[in-house]
């Protein structure tokens, strides 16, 4: 069933861009104005990051967003047949910066958030950098499409470890010069193992892990901005943060991460994954507040925000 399904997707990534698009603005159109597809959900973060603009605007943001969307899952399906050259040609980084860090021998950790088109970033890298680079993973729960999605990620040398299978194959992954990509912007499934803080100014949990791992280590940290440079290509702009993780205090990275996740996300708003319930949990006493700003009183806010 697997080589079926999988020729079945191939044969598919074989038309051409124009053909694609054109069925993806036909999906995005269905999700938000026939379906809705998480219309609510959407509409109500923007409201909640951009409230200063008018709902006629966020709505356009909106319908953007949906066309990013499904952009972004006919391009996945479309790097299963794309060759190395044309998938350089359409996500290009430059890692000038970063290969000094490299040449040090330093471990690095970037750092991205979900912007789409996140798996170009994957390939990108991937490409560029000459020691191992390591991606963590959510298993799917359909056996035959996870065996696909994992066969495209890792067809450039990137080494793919689930997130379950993590501290299992640690040791073996982290035995030599490595780097990593994560992308922490997410709701974390724990909310008291976690940093909460401001998040477009309203209260959000951050994963504690990857300040952890970059404090306790001497491991480089570097942002990295996914900019949408037009349909089916992407620019990655690499920013070292930290040359050292060691050396930062603790709260500092996920200060700046929150603040480098908000500026980039201000600068292209619809190409960011607003379809997430980024605030469904409301602070409660006995978090752990790192915000500057004092702590919130609790707030209902999946009841106030995402109720049916």
């Amino acid at each position: 069933m697997y080589y079926i399904v999988y020729g079945l997707l191939y044969c598919f990534s074989l038309l051409p861009f124009f053909i694609l698009y054109g069925i993806s603005d036909f999906v995005a159109f269905i999700l938000y104005s026939v379906m809705g597809y998480r219309k609510k959900v959407v509409l109500v973060n923007l409201g909640i990051a951009f409230p200063e603009k008018p709902e006629k605007e966020r709505r356009q943001i909106a319908k953007q967003f949906y066309r990013n969307f499904t952009d972004t899952f006919i391009e996945t399906l479309k790097l299963l047949s794309l060759s190395n050259n044309q998938i350089s040609h359409r996500g290009i980084i430059d890692i000038t910066d970063v290969q000094p860090l490299i040449e040090s021998g330093k471990n690095i950790q970037f750092m991205g958030g979900h912007q789409m088109n996140w798996e170009f970033v994957n390939m990108a890298v991937a490409e560029k950098i000459n020691i191992s680079w390591v991606g963590i993973y959510l298993r799917i729960n359909n056996k035959i499409m996870d065996k696909i999605i994992y066969k495209m990620r890792s067809k450039r040398g990137t080494v793919l470890v689930a997130a379950h299978e993590f501290v299992t194959l640690r040791n073996a992954v982290f035995n030599q010069q490595y780097a990593i990509g994560l992308a922490a912007d997410q709701n974390p499934g724990n909310l008291t193992n976690v940093y909460w803080l401001n998040y477009f100014n309203k209260p959000a949990p951050f994963f504690s892990g990857p300040d952890k791992s970059a404090r306790n280590s001497n491991i480089a940290v570097v942002f990295v901005d996914m900019v949408k440079v037009k349909r089916g290509y992407y620019k990655f702009v690499p920013e070292v943060f930290s040359k050292d993780g060691s050396l930062l205090n603790e709260k500092e990275f996920t200060l700046k991460y929150r603040d480098f996740m908000e500026r980039i996300i201000r600068k292209q708003p619809a190409n960011y994954l607003w379809s997430h319930k980024r605030w469904k949990w409301g602070y409660r006493e006995g978090y752990k507040w790192i915000d500057g700003t004092p702590e919130p009183a609790f707030e209902d806010v999946r009841s106030q925000y995402y109720s049916p």
